[in-house]
């Protein structure tokens, strides 16, 4: 029993831990949409369409290569001078503020 117990413990961790990354990731995406949609000098309303997109952007495959290339592409057909080494050091940079602002919001 004790052990079936602990077991069902961490199943629910696991579960819990995934779903905390999941609403992580979200965020980040968020923050580096609103980020770009910066550079391209959205408006307001457009900006929120803009960070759906690029959360929606990170349905299409594992990792982080779905959203980079996503804002590449957009950051390149606005004119935005941003490399991809550029795009993925501010994917860094959101990642801790998302998980900032997240364990901040939990506490």
């Amino acid at each position: 029993m004790d052990f079936k117990d602990r077991e069902r413990g961490e199943e629910a961790k696991f579960v819990f831990d995934g779903e905390n990354e999941f609403k992580i990731a979200a965020r980040r995406n968020r923050l580096l949409g609103e980020w770009a949609a910066g550079l391209m000098n959205l408006t307001d309303e457009e900006t929120d369409a803009y960070k759906k997109a690029v959360v929606q952007a990170d349905f299409e495959e594992a990792g982080d290569e779905d959203v980079i290339r996503k804002l590449l592409g957009d950051l390149t057909a606005a004119d935005c001078d941003v490399s991809e080494a550029d795009i993925r050091a501010k994917l860094d940079e959101c990642a801790v503020e998302a998980r900032r602002q997240f364990m901040s919001d939990q506490g």
